[in-house]
């Protein structure tokens, strides 16, 4: 999260940057992004005993009480809103605060009702890219929602993968996955796949509106064309081999995109 405040508070500033004002937005963004954790994992507690991935967390394990977290969670959750209103702007620490309830208060329950809940989940992901922008002087534009598609879209397949990975541990946490209603996984690849090919348009968006120049462009082009072919490989056969080699593709490629992005901002941004 703290990456993509900082590439998208770059992109957004006017001619040089204001280290200061970075330094400030990205220590306000990390105390938010952490109370959003501890918010998630309380609330999820009972969930995590039940997996094996997360039981030893602090909570299920018992190392921590419940009522601890909460007060720690609200206390810093709060203080970075605070904080970001005070010494960023406003509308960042809306935007922070946005990150925070979407996630607690829609993602996290709907984690075991719906599998539609990634694409929820996907919201608070994509929002600190946009937080970054705000942060440095940029409004809700043509530019900031085009940061934060590409963070939106470039979320599921990542997920997806992961999830498929672990679909046996969320199906003991009692969670509604997509991966856990499909034993087969080809609803799984036609999903990694779709959202892949729609990223690659989207991925080249910030070019044509101005933001970075052409080496990006081709840049963005040749990454997200490799996105899409490695998530293709989910389609034929879904297995854990190829997830891995999805979701390792996904933590290249994000770091690779925003990368451009600063190496190209274009003149005048």
């Amino acid at each position: 999260m703290l990456l993509t405040a900082a590439a998208g508070f770059y992109l957004g500033s006017r001619g040089s940057v204001n280290l200061w004002l970075l330094a400030h937005t990205l220590f306000g963004t990390a105390l938010v992004a952490s109370g959003t954790n501890a918010f998630n994992q309380l609330r999820e507690r009972d969930v995590d005993a039940r997996m094996r991935r997360t039981r030893n967390r602090p909570l299920p394990s018992g190392r921590l009480s419940p009522r601890a977290a909460g007060v720690f969670a609200a206390a810093i959750s709060l203080a970075g809103v605070c904080y970001l209103g005070l010494l960023v702007n406003v509308l960042t620490a809306g935007l922070a605060a946005l990150t925070l309830v979407s996630y607690v208060f829609l993602y996290t329950p709907l984690k075991a009702k719906t599998s539609l809940n990634t694409l929820i989940g996907a919201v608070p992901g994509a929002l600190p890219i946009v937080g970054g922008w705000t942060a440095a002087g940029g409004g809700i534009d043509t530019a900031a929602w085009a940061l934060f598609g590409i963070l939106f879209l470039w979320q599921l397949p990542h997920f997806l993968a992961l999830a498929w990975i672990y679909r046996d541990d969320y199906r003991r946490g009692g969670l509604a996955m997509l991966s856990v209603e499909d034993p087969d996984g080809r609803r799984t690849g036609r999903m990694i796949l779709l959202y892949a090919l729609a990223l690659l348009p989207v991925s080249l968006l910030p070019t044509l509106v101005g933001v970075t120049g052409a080496v990006y462009f081709f840049g963005a082009l040749a990454c997200s064309v490799a996105y899409a072919a490695v998530g293709a490989g989910m389609l034929p056969a879904a297995t854990e081999r190829r997830a891995w080699r999805l979701f390792i593709a996904s933590i290249i490629y994000l770091p690779a995109l925003l990368t451009l992005m600063v190496l190209d901002k274009a003149a005048g941004i």
